[in-house]
């Protein structure tokens, strides 16, 4: 094997025509591939190995930005939009293990391989942004749209609330829980959210448009407020205000007029001891002022949503 030769590993994705311009050869490249110094983004896109992520998250996003190289008008989106962006999924399954996917502009061909999807579509600026690298990527609304036009309801409030989260967020220096309820803040981050629906021509989105709330901190909180809306029981007040003697609580879901709590349990809430001690604490201060409870699993609404329906309506005496 040749000693390599000394030159400067890309530190981010860069395509083999933009080496050979910079003076780097074919045998340097060659060379560096064969003693594990380089790696192989993909065809013709190279990485220093040592800046290779070890987790299939950050592969996923490496590879998507690689495909930018090769490029150079694509925008990161759908899927890989959504792992750059931190959106939840609505279900079990994670961003990473989809196919990477880009935009491109309208006059390119849509075309899939095994590995990368690539899209076509107007993309307007304000629907754009940039990662922490610099690489374009959909804006939070614009990747929620994209996903969530195929997705029933429940699975598309996942995406429209929590985009309609980041953007509020995006929006102020120091976001306040009762920001997320703020009709003209939430009127706003709708309207963004209506014009990227009107880009991609997403006129079935408009049901849950209609239903978004970012009020909603978590996935399951989202799926649970669409089932409960397609099954036609009340809507209740998300994340509401409620004083007590032990200070102010905020529960899940709240039927005020029948003092129905309702409470989506994930593990994250009761990640120690003294989490699960408050989390009593609060309910039976809750439950001395006279408000009753419903409770339900994250994976229940997920697997079951049947099941926390019924369990619902009989709370509610439907």
């Amino acid at each position: 094997m040749r000693t390599p030769t000394p030159w400067a590993l890309p530190t981010q994705p860069i395509a083999r025509a933009d080496l050979l311009a910079s003076g780097v050869s074919a045998r340097m490249l060659r060379t560096r591939l064969a003693c594990g110094d380089l790696v192989q983004v993909r065809r013709g896109v190279y990485l220093a190995a040592s800046d290779w992520p070890a987790d299939p998250a950050s592969q996923h996003i490496v590879t998507a930005r690689a495909e930018l190289t090769v490029h150079p008008t694509a925008v990161i989106s759908h899927q890989s939009a959504a792992l750059v962006l931190g959106l939840p999924t609505p279900g079990f399954g994670r961003w990473e293990d989809g196919l990477v996917s880009v935009t491109l502009p309208v006059t390119a061909e849509s075309t899939r391989s095994a590995t990368v999807v690539h899209h076509t579509g107007s993309l307007p600026a304000g629907q754009v942004q940039r990662d922490k690298e610099g690489y374009p990527v959909t804006s939070p609304v614009r990747t929620a749209v994209d996903l969530a036009s195929d997705l029933s309801l429940p699975e598309a409030l996942v995406l429209l609330d929590s985009s309609a989260r980041l953007t509020l967020g995006s929006m102020m220096n120091q976001i306040r829980r009762n920001d997320y309820a703020n009709p003209r803040l939430v009127r706003a981050a709708l309207e963004l959210q209506e014009q990227a629906a009107a880009t991609v021509r997403a006129s079935r989105l408009a049901p849950a448009l209609s239903a978004m709330n970012p009020s909603r901190e978590s996935a399951a909180e989202s799926l649970s407020a669409g089932h409960i809306q397609l099954a036609g029981l009340p809507t209740p007040r998300f994340q509401a205000e409620i004083r007590t003697p032990i200070g102010k609580v905020y529960p899940d879901f709240l039927w005020e007029e029948l003092k129905l709590i309702g409470e989506c349990d994930g593990a994250i809430k009761y990640d120690t001891a003294t989490a699960y001690v408050l989390e009593k604490e609060r309910e039976q201060v809750l439950r001395d002022l006279g408000y009753r409870f419903v409770r339900w699993l994250a994976k229940e609404i997920m697997l079951t949503p049947a099941v926390v329906i019924e369990r619902i309506a009989r709370a509610l005496g439907w």
